[in-house]
């Protein structure tokens, strides 16, 4: 494992912010660094009272808002891009002492991240409605879009920056005010965001940031309130099942990005090599921690032994160590998350699995696992809608690309799937039979500002970015209009 290094960096506030300021919370708690358990700092903890004066400020602003010309929300979203291109170096920083992830990592999730800012604050003046004759004649149908109003953004921990601004990019280019939630375990990530929307010169309430120990404590008050209108939430499939309980009886609309169990199908006529390179990618980035990551390699058997061998020894090759070293895989987020592997491992173990690489802690300081090889002979119940969210991958051998394409949907969640195959007629024809809301196409990565994240079945509801990303913060308001059969 790879050495520490100790990097002194700026923090941006640790407290809430509310209507325009930076404001104290009830008490504190700190933050520490997967990598070494050290403090990174300590940051204000939101109540419900504060969770609700942050929705009274965001529905203050609302209004205003909501009516300001799409250019000028436009031109204040650039101001912030521009602003954010500056600091470059304190997100990728602060991304990886919170996250632990390394740094190359947090210095591309930065790069994506300012993309989605600037594609949303280009989307500003480009929201489109529509003008038809009624089917039957005698008046016009038209359709305009409005803000949705006030929303409740909950944004996770692996990656920070880049669903803060996925989130709150659209939210604001629509006309929408927010109110949104770090993940406790990177705060500082969403702050630093934040004062830069509040430098670039955004109005008092349009934007609310909290921080809280306890996420219960803000979601709850706040989606029994009919003041809020939207929730866009990322993280895992049971507590966006509980979230959309909570705003049922409000009606709230609900923007769900949720659990993943990506297959990643190596077909028979596969480049191989491309295959291994981006099932390495797609698997240990992050330390194997992404809703989108391949949670089941699928191999055609007639080309599994040439797979397994290259994707092993590049597996083998990996550094594991603290991000802001030179290393491929950084720590996963907790100890009980690295300490809770033993026992994903003994399952996968009793369900027949056969450990060709890896499968150990590693010792710290720092919440370190071995980037681990599983196979199975064939299908496993209990890998079945099992998200692993670990440096841990599973290899499944096929007999064809019809079995590939049964075990591949063979799960309740829907969301990234990726199948290699140098064919592009067999891929798209692949590709239309995977039940998953994205795939990628001899690719493992497929983040993009242009296009439309989502997925399927438990995965989730709704697209982030894209041509449509923005209406998701929008409603359609349908217009009739009498017209007169002669002018005189």
């Amino acid at each position: 494992m790879a050495a520490a290094a100790n990097v002194a960096v700026a923090l941006p506030s640790g407290q809430l912010y509310i209507d325009g300021a930076w404001v104290a919370g009830e008490g504190e708690f700190e933050v520490t660094n997967p990598a070494d358990g050290s403090r990174v700092g300590a940051v204000a903890h939101a109540t419900s009272a504060h969770a609700l004066r942050a929705l009274d400020a965001a529905e203050a602003a609302q209004a205003a808002w909501g009516r300001l010309a799409p250019r000028a929300r436009a031109d204040l979203m650039h101001r912030a891009y521009r602003l954010m291109l500056d600091q470059e170096d304190a997100f990728a920083r602060i991304m990886t002492l919170e996250s632990g992830k390394p740094l190359s990592e947090s210095r591309a999730e930065f790069k994506l991240s300012a993309d989605f800012l600037l594609w949303f604050a280009e989307q500003t003046a480009h929201v489109h409605g529509s003008y038809a004759e009624s089917s039957h004649g005698g008046f016009r149908v038209m359709v305009h879009h409005q803000p949705i109003g006030p929303c409740l953004l909950i944004t996770p921990w692996n990656f920070p920056l880049l669903m803060i601004v996925r989130k709150a990019g659209a939210a604001l280019a629509a006309g929408c005010t927010a109110v949104v939630k770090t993940a406790q375990e990177t705060p500082f990530t969403g702050a630093l965001f934040t004062q830069v929307l509040h430098d670039a010169g955004f109005p008092s309430g349009v934007v609310n940031l909290l921080h809280t120990r306890t996420s219960s404590e803000i979601s709850a008050p706040l989606l029994k309130d009919r003041r809020i209108r939207k929730v866009s939430f990322t993280g895992s499939t049971g507590v966006g099942a509980l979230l959309m309980e909570q705003g049922a009886r409000n009606i709230v609309n609900c923007s769900m990005e949720l659990g993943g169990d990506g297959p990643f199908v190596v077909l028979d006529d596969a480049d191989i090599d491309l295959a291994v390179a981006q099932a390495v990618i797609c698997k240990f980035r992050n330390a194997g921690q992404a809703c989108v990551a391949a949670n089941r390699i699928i191999i055609d058997k007639k080309v599994e032994a040439e797979f397994t061998e290259k994707f092993i020894a590049k597996v083998k090759a990996l550094t594991v160590g603290n991000g802001l070293d030179a290393v491929d895989v950084g720590p996963m987020i907790s100890a009980k998350q690295r300490d809770g592997l033993a026992a994903t491992l003994t399952k996968l173990t009793e369900a027949g699995g056969r450990t060709l690489a890896g499968g150990n802690p590693i010792a710290g300081p720092g919440y370190f696992f071995e980037p681990t090889v599983v196979r199975f002979e064939g299908p496993s119940e209990v890998m079945c809608s099992n998200e692993l969210f670990a440096p841990i991958a599973t290899i499944f051998p096929v007999d064809g690309a019809a079995e590939a394409i049964a075990l591949a949907n063979d799960t309740q969640f829907g969301l990234a799937s990726y199948v290699f195959t140098r064919d592009i007629s067999r891929a798209i024809g692949f590709a239309e039979r995977l039940a998953f809301g994205m795939v990628g196409i001899n690719r493992g990565i497929m983040a993009d500002a242009a296009a439309p994240f989502g997925g399927t079945k438990a995965s989730g509801i709704g697209r982030e970015a894209g041509q449509d990303g923005i209406y998701e913060f929008m409603e359609p308001k349908y217009m009739a209009l009498t017209v007169a059969d002669e002018l005189s």
